[in-house]
């Protein structure tokens, strides 16, 4: 497996200090796992002292994600759910998600665990330093993979290096979901267009494009304790 090295789109700006963290989380029935995420999440972000939102966006679930994440209200203040009425799809609970948000920055995390909480809380101290976007590298120095399965993991690079010689970037992870922006970006690369998983590749592309500025961070990923993968190959 390749590991590039940390790219950056431009030098960080002189931009004001944040003040509202919010973590957009679309779920589809994860009641095995979004218990434990929101949990997590919020102790991370509590333990670091950045003021935040957890926004659940409930995409049509059919078990009992959305009771469980309603009910965790009570013991996680800073915790917010709302539904998806319809039409469903990855993309579009994003894009719902990002419309309810009220922090001044925001990040995308999966509700199946595989996102590491201390690393929202690195993407939050990037985008203070002055970038506009932070973007997750599972394969760059320092990232790391664990129990990802091989013909997806196959799939997911000659997707990646596809996207990096069409578009003649050096951002090497383009598909991962897990990105932070500044709201003015959100703002910035309106009509957000994609219903399902492409919208991890719409959002970080048009920013790019749009000339915000950028960096990549390493992460670490963990496949899914519990529950399938909504992502499909097609």
């Amino acid at each position: 497996m390749e590991k590039a090295e940390p790219v950056t789109g431009s030098s960080v700006r002189d931009l004001p200090l944040l003040t509202l963290y919010s973590i957009v989380v679309p779920a589809l029935n994860e009641e095995g796992c979004i218990g434990n995420m929101l949990e997590h999440l919020h102790a991370e972000l509590d333990r670091n002292s950045i003021r935040h939102e957890i926004l659940v966006v409930d995409d049509g679930s059919t078990d009992q994600t959305l009771s469980i994440a309603q009910n965790l209200r009570l013991k996680l203040p800073s915790l917010r759910v709302v539904q998806n009425a319809g039409p469903h799809g990855f993309g579009r609970a994003v894009s719902y998600g990002l419309d309810h948000a009220q922090g001044d920055a925001v990040a995308i995390m999966m509700a199946d665990e595989s996102d590491d909480p201390k690393d929202a809380v690195k993407y939050w101290n990037a985008l203070n330093t002055g970038f506009e976007c932070v973007f997750g590298s599972r394969f760059m120095a320092g990232g790391q993979v664990v129990d990802y399965p091989k013909l997806k993991l196959g799939i997911n690079r000659l997707a990646n290096l596809f996207i990096q010689m069409l578009f003649g970037i050096r951002l090497n992870d383009t598909t991962n979901a897990f990105k932070a922006y500044r709201k003015e970006v959100i703002e910035g690369c309106r009509p957000i267009l994609s219903p399902h998983f492409n919208i991890t590749v719409e959002l970080p592309l048009k920013a790019i494009v749009r000339g915000y500025s950028w960096t990549t961070l390493p992460i670490t990923w963990r496949n899914r304790g519990t529950g399938q993968s909504k992502l499909k190959i097609k």
